[in-house]
C-alpha cells in the first residue's frame, strides 16, 4: 500500500464573517407565519418551537465555539474526477488499524458521525482492544456541506465511485472497510456491490437496496394494502406520515423547494428540523439526543455551504441517472455485511426490539446481503451513529472482527 496522505493539503473549516453576518440579517428579517390550532404541530413545525430555536440561532448559538470543536479533528478537501470531496481523517491506533470509510444521510452532515470516531480510531484510549482500530475517514456527501460546489448530478452510485477512488487512488489504500446509513446505506451497499473484492466488507445501520428509486413510482413509498391487521396498518399509516413528504417532494420538486430554503434560513431550519424530530428515536424524548447547539451546527453547515439544493437532489437523481447492476452474481452485494438496528425506528412498520432482525432475516432484502453480523438495540431511531454511538461502535468493531 502507498500512503498518498503527504500529498494532501489540509482543510480548516473557516465561514467568512459575512456569511455569518448575512445569516443573521436574514434570521431577523423572519417574516413569521400564522399557525393557528397547530400546538400539537399536526400541520408540522409550528411557529412558537420554530421561532423559540430562532432566537436561541440570532442571540446565542455560538459558530465560532462549534467551528473550534469541529477543527479539533483533522481536515481535507481534494477533487476527485473534478468533484470536490471534504473528509475528516483520523488516524487509527493499534497494531494494524483498517482504513473504514463512513457515510452519512440526509439531512446530516458528517457531524453526526463525530460520537465514534475517536473510540473507532483508537479503542484503547475508550476501553477497547487496539486490535480493533481503524483509519476512520468520515467523509461529506457529493454535494453536502463541505463537498460543494457539484454539477448538481450526483447520487448514491456516483458517490459510491468517488470514494472507491478516493480511498485507493488517492489514500492509496489497497483494501478499505465501509459503512454508512441513511442515503449512506445506499453509497455502502453500492460499494459491497460493485467493488467487494476491495473491501473487508460492510457495514450498515438500515438494509436499503442500491436500485430502491428505480422504479416507476420512484416518488412514493406505496400504498397502505387493505387486507393487513389494524394494529399493522396504524404502523403502516405511521411509516407512511413520518416518510412520505420528504421523498415526494424531494423527487417531484427539488428546485421549486430549494427556492425557498436557499432563501430563508428559518425555512431551511424547519424542513430539516421536521425530518430530526419525526425520525429520531419514537420511544425517546428528541431534545434529550439533539440539543440546540447540535441542531444549529449541522443547520449552519447546510446553510453557508448553500448546500441544501445539492443534497436533495441526490433523490431524484438517483432515479434520473439509475442504478444498473455491475454483475448477476448472487448475492448482488456480496461484501460481507454487518448490521446495527435500532429498535426506535419507524422502519421497518411494526418492528420491535425482539422481531427486528426476523424481519430482515424473512423480508424481502435480505437475499440481496452477505450478512454475517447482525444485532438490534432498543435505544435510537434513524440518526444511528448520533442517537445510540455505543451500538455503532460495538457493532462495527465485532463485524470487522471477523473479517481482518
Amino acid at each position: 500500500m502507498t500512503d498518498k496522505n503527504t500529498a494532501l493539503e489540509r482543510f480548516v473549516i473557516a465561514v467568512p464573517d459575512e456569511d455569518l453576518a448575512d445569516l443573521q440579517r436574514r434570521l431577523k428579517a423572519t417574516r413569521w407565519a400564522a399557525d393557528p390550532h397547530n400546538e400539537d404541530q399536526v400541520y408540522g413545525v409550528s411557529t412558537a418551537y420554530l421561532k423559540d430555536l430562532v432566537d436561541y440561532w440570532i442571540n446565542e448559538f455560538d459558530w465560532r465555539a462549534a467551528e473550534r470543536t469541529i477543527n479539533e479533528f483533522t481536515h481535507y478537501r481534494v477533487e476527485v474526477d473534478g468533484v470536490p470531496v471534504h473528509f475528516i481523517r483520523e488516524p487509527g491506533k493499534g497494531p494494524a488499524p483498517i482504513p473504514l470509510v463512513l457515510s452519512h444521510g440526509w439531512p446530516w452532515t458528517f457531524w453526526f458521525w463525530s460520537k465514534v470516531i475517536r473510540p473507532l480510531a483508537d479503542p484503547a484510549s475508550y476501553g477497547g482492544d487496539p486490535a480493533d482500530a481503524f483509519d476512520v475517514i468520515v467523509p461529506s456527501l457529493a454535494g453536502f456541506g463541505f463537498s460543494t460546489p457539484t454539477a448538481g448530478d450526483m447520487n448514491h452510485w456516483k458517490m459510491a465511485e468517488l470514494w472507491h477512488r478516493l480511498m485507493t487512488d488517492v489514500l492509496g489504500h489497497d483494501k478499505y472497510a465501509a459503512g454508512g446509513s441513511d442515503y449512506g446505506a445506499l453509497v455502502t451497499a453500492q460499494l459491497g456491490h460493485k467493488h467487494a473484492k476491495d473491501l473487508y466488507g460492510i457495514h450498515l445501520g438500515v438494509d436499503l437496496l442500491p436500485d430502491m428509486f428505480n422504479g416507476e413510482t420512484y416518488w412514493s413509498l406505496g400504498e397502505v394494502p387493505n387486507d393487513v391487521p389494524d394494529e399493522l396498518r396504524r404502523e403502516l399509516l405511521s411509516f407512511y406520515e413520518t416518510y412520505a413528504s420528504h421523498v415526494t417532494v424531494h423527487m417531484l420538486d427539488a428546485q421549486t423547494l430549494t427556492h425557498g430554503l436557499n432563501d430563508s434560513p428559518a425555512g431551511m431550519l424547519a424542513w430539516i428540523l421536521q425530518r430530526w424530530r419525526k425520525w429520531s428515536d419514537r420511544n425517546g424524548v428528541f431534545e434529550d439526543i439533539f440539543d440546540r447547539d447540535f441542531i444549529l451546527t449541522n443547520a449552519t453547515i447546510y446553510w453557508v455551504t448553500q448546500s441544501i439544493g445539492s443534497s436533495i437532489r441526490s433523490y431524484r437523481n438517483a432515479n434520473r441517472w439509475p442504478w444498473q447492476p455491475s454483475h448477476d452474481r448472487t448475492p448482488a452485494i456480496e461484501a460481507a455485511a454487518g448490521f446495527t438496528f435500532l429498535a426506535g425506528d419507524h422502519y421497518p412498520p411494526g418492528a420491535t426490539l425482539e422481531t427486528r432482525v426476523a424481519l430482515f432475516e424473512n423480508g424481502p432484502t435480505r437475499d440481496w446481503f452477505n450478512p454475517i453480523y447482525i444485532k438490534a438495540h432498543q435505544r435510537g431511531g434513524h440518526f444511528v451513529p448520533w442517537e445510540n454511538p455505543e451500538a455503532v461502535i460495538e457493532d462495527v468493531r465485532a463485524t470487522f472482527r471477523k473479517l481482518r
